[in-house]
């Protein structure tokens, strides 16, 4: 009962002096935390805030602060430029379930055809788990006019990796599992078994998650090397601030960014400039419609006169 006791009065203490702190740095250095405040605002956690902040020069007005602050993050933000369209090989999609995997491969097999031609790129399903994965894939593969094939085990998919090895890019397609499904070691295993070809391995994950369920995914899926990671759902966020935390925290380089399901319209190539304005823009239309929200209404205040 003691040691309970003494647990909530050490997590009391710790919140009045992070408080305490924050009162601090309002107080001797308030133009830092507006700056802080604004990019939390943007969905930026804390730390990654302050870190920011931190390499702002006191001095700058407000307006050139913040627009240093935005290209810091820039520079912090890496990307693949491309990589999947311009290198080809052999990738695989990672992720949780329901992000988007099976529509994000169609959506690049289908920007690689159209530049390479639809017999340079094969897709390959793992996924035996999910009711009619496969077919979903097939019948994007009829629509685009690109071979599917569907692997079982990590032999299987070995002997599909040889017979497309002359296909300039092969995409795997994985089965959507929970960051705690007790499968989820044993079905990853099977990406990197193989020791004759080198996939490369993307995360996919939704950006309307929240940042620490992104973050126990990237944690979970670390188990195989990424190569990077790609943003689904970008169209259903009300911020981009947690996908540029998790991006910069892990160092995970950002190779696409999906707005949609329409195949291949809506997926673009990440851009660390781009990304931060839409940040931004997200933010200031969010902050405008909470004030009119609470703005009175003409009719009320003629009401109230």
């Amino acid at each position: 009962k003691m040691q309970k006791e003494m647990a909530s009065i050490r997590q009391l203490l710790e919140h009045q002096m992070s408080g305490l702190m924050w009162q601090d740095m309002a107080q001797k250095d308030p133009s830092r935390a507006v700056l802080v405040d604004r990019l939390t605002n943007m969905g930026i956690t804390d730390s990654l805030a302050d870190q920011i902040a931190g390499y702002i020069p006191s001095q700058m007005n407000e307006e050139d602060a913040w627009q240093q602050a935005m290209k810091v993050m820039a520079q912090q933000i890496n990307t693949t430029n491309n990589d999947i369209i311009h290198r080809g090989g052999v990738v695989a999609l990672v992720g949780p379930t329901g992000v988007g995997k099976t529509t994000t491969i169609a959506k690049l097999a289908a920007r690689f055809a159209q530049t390479y031609g639809a017999d340079q790129v094969a897709m390959i399903s793992t996924d035996s788990f999910r009711i009619a994965g496969f077919e979903q894939l097939s019948t994007y593969g009829r629509i685009i006019g690109c071979q599917v094939k569907m692997a079982k085990d990590s032999q299987s998919l070995d002997l599909l990796l040889q017979q497309y090895a002359k296909n300039k890019l092969v995409l795997i397609d994985t089965a959507g599992m929970g960051q705690r499904d007790m499968r989820l070691a044993q079905h990853l295993a099977t990406l990197v078994a193989n020791s004759r070809v080198k996939i490369r391995n993307y995360l996919v994950l939704a950006a309307n998650s929240q940042q620490r369920v992104m973050q126990e995914n990237v944690q979970r899926f670390k188990k195989i090397p990424l190569a990077g990671c790609i943003f689904t759902k970008l169209d259903e966020s009300l911020s981009v601030g947690e996908i540029i935390t998790t991006a910069i925290q892990n160092g995970l380089p950002i190779g696409y960014l999906t707005d949609g399901q329409r195949v291949p319209e809506d997926i673009k190539v990440a851009n660390a400039e781009k990304l931060v304005t839409l940040a931004d823009k997200m933010a200031t239309k969010s902050v405008n419609n909470n004030v009119s929200a609470f703005r009175p209404k003409p009719f009320a205040a003629a009401a109230t006169a």
